[in-house]
Formats: C-alpha cells, sequence, structure tokens
C-alpha cells in the first residue's frame, strides 16, 4: 500500500542525495523505500502518541543502520550531509503526521550513523 497522504506523495526524499553523485542512486532508493514504508506504517498503525511514533522510527532508523554497510562497499557513507537529509526527511514525516512536536534527535535515537 503506498502512503496517501498528499504532503508524502508531493515529497521528493533524500532530495540532496540524489543531486550528489557520491551517493549511488541504487542505494539512495533503498533508503527513499524505508521512508515510504515508514510512512505507510504511520497510516496503516496510526500512532496514538509520539511515545508510538518514536517505535515506528526506531524501526525505520534500524533499516538505516543495516544499509550504511551497503553505502561503504559502493565506497560511500552515511556521513554528515546525508544525515542531515535523513534527519530532515523524518522530521518531515512526523510533521506529515500532525507531531510537529516530535524531537528529530527522538525519531533516529538509535542511528550508528
Amino acid at each position: 500500500m503506498a502512503p496517501t497522504n498528499e504532503q508524502v506523495t508531493g515529497h521528493t526524499f533524500l532530495k540532496a542525495l540524489y543531486r550528489d553523485g557520491y551517493y549511488p542512486d541504487h542505494l539512495v532508493d533503498r533508503g527513499r523505500e524505508i521512508l515510504l514504508r515508514l510512512c505507510e506504517r504511520v497510516e496503516a498503525e496510526r500512532p496514538a502518541g509520539l511515545d508510538a511514533l518514536y517505535a515506528l522510527t526506531h524501526a525505520a532508523t534500524e533499516e538505516f543502520n543495516a544499509l550504511q554497510d551497503a553505502f561503504w562497499e559502493a565506497d560511500s557513507e552515511i556521513e554528515t550531509v546525508a544525515r542531515e537529509e535523513i534527519a530532515g526527511d523524518f522530521w518531515f514525516v512526523a510533521r506529515s503526521y500532525g507531531f510537529a512536536d516530535a524531537d528529530v534527535e527522538k525519531l533516529i535515537a538509535t542511528r550508528d550513523w
């Protein structure tokens, strides 16, 4: 099921990474898929509060943690630019689903990148 939130469907996730040749598009695609799956889960599970949202974002963050090895194998990495872009898109997701008071650091608290 694809996300139905109009803000999400009109958003280009990880835009800065696609514009930078340092990040392989096929790996950025995988990151975009993680974020879209997060949106799908938020729509399906409708978290009642921040703790429930953080549980969903932590699971998605773990997926990015696992993706990090693929970036290294491609002579790339989730470094400062990528971290900021990913964090910004997590924040975008939270805001798009009515969680404007979410803490961006808590959204991605389980990150190891």
